[in-house]
């Protein structure tokens, strides 16, 4: 009996995160480092470190990489995207705060005068959903 009300309270936790984002991201400089992405699903937080609805990294490989974020309900989604070269896990920036790292966005391009805003990137999750994202 116990294990028939555990799987009734967990059936709607597991129907509403099951699909993925399978992002491929082309024109990776080289094999050093990782892929990082972050994916953000509000504007409020949107490139905000400590506001990151999940995130994951994969060894860099030269030309296209392709990473996988799985268990996301439906919505809409953001994503940053950062070649972290040397692999000490964070975007280095110069004195202006400008990227050493090649960086990338779902459905947006770097501002001349900084990043894009979270409506240009955002995109709708409903089911297994594909990126394409070039650095």
């Amino acid at each position: 009996m116990i294990r028939v009300i555990f799987l009734f309270f967990l059936f709607p936790v597991i129907t509403l995160a099951q699909n993925q984002i399978a992002i491929d991201v082309l024109d990776v400089p080289s094999s050093k480092g990782k892929i990082s992405v972050a994916v953000y699903n509000s504007k409020e937080g949107f490139l905000k470190f400590d506001k990151v609805f999940k995130c994951d990294s994969i060894i860099a490989e030269k030309g296209i990489t392709h990473i996988a974020i799985k268990d996301l309900p439906e919505g809409e989604y953001a994503l940053a995207i950062f070649h972290d070269e040397n692999g000490n896990d964070k975007l280095d920036t110069n004195w202006l705060g400008i990227p050493k790292e090649k960086v990338a966005f779902s459905n947006a391009k770097m501002k001349t005068f900084g990043p894009p805003p979270f409506k240009e990137c955002v995109f709708k999750v409903a089911k297994d959903t594909k990126i394409t994202v070039s650095l």
